[in-house]
């Protein structure tokens, strides 16, 4: 091992002085924002277009009933346990009808199968995460 300070591998204030000024325009700094200024416009924009982007597809899958999802195997996993429950769109129709949200089946699903039982009430059962399939 060699005796030299770790500041041989940086470079000098005069050569990073050249090396900004030979890559071009130097980087527009713009000031944060504090807590009391207002957001930008395009965080705002962006904010509404994500969200007519949702409604425009039907609206968050979870208040959407079976009939009008259109996967056709359901996967609802427990954040808890983390058990992973699938179900055929076909069989979850059968089971709890067509007009169940897909909330209350997957809720239904991990209640039906949960392990977890403490006999607490704030406590007790799976914690429904839905994702995709």
């Amino acid at each position: 091992m060699k005796d030299r300070p770790a500041s041989w591998r940086m470079p000098t204030p005069k050569q990073m002085e050249k090396l900004t000024g030979s890559m071009g325009k130097k980087a527009p700094r713009e000031r944060s924002l504090a807590p009391k200024d207002d957001m930008p416009d395009e965080y705002w924009r962006a904010l509404l277009d994500a969200h007519d982007q949702t409604a425009a597809s039907g609206g968050s899958s979870l208040v959407q009933r079976l009939c009008e999802i259109p996967q056709h195997v359901l996967r609802v996993s427990c954040r808890r346990c983390e058990r992973i429950v699938e179900i055929q769109k076909v069989d979850a129709v059968r089971l709890y009808g067509q007009q169940a949200s897909w909330k209350e089946v997957g809720q239904r699903l991990l209640d039906n199968t949960c392990q977890n039982r403490t006999g607490r009430h704030e406590e007790d059962g799976c914690w429904p995460a839905f994702g995709p399939v």
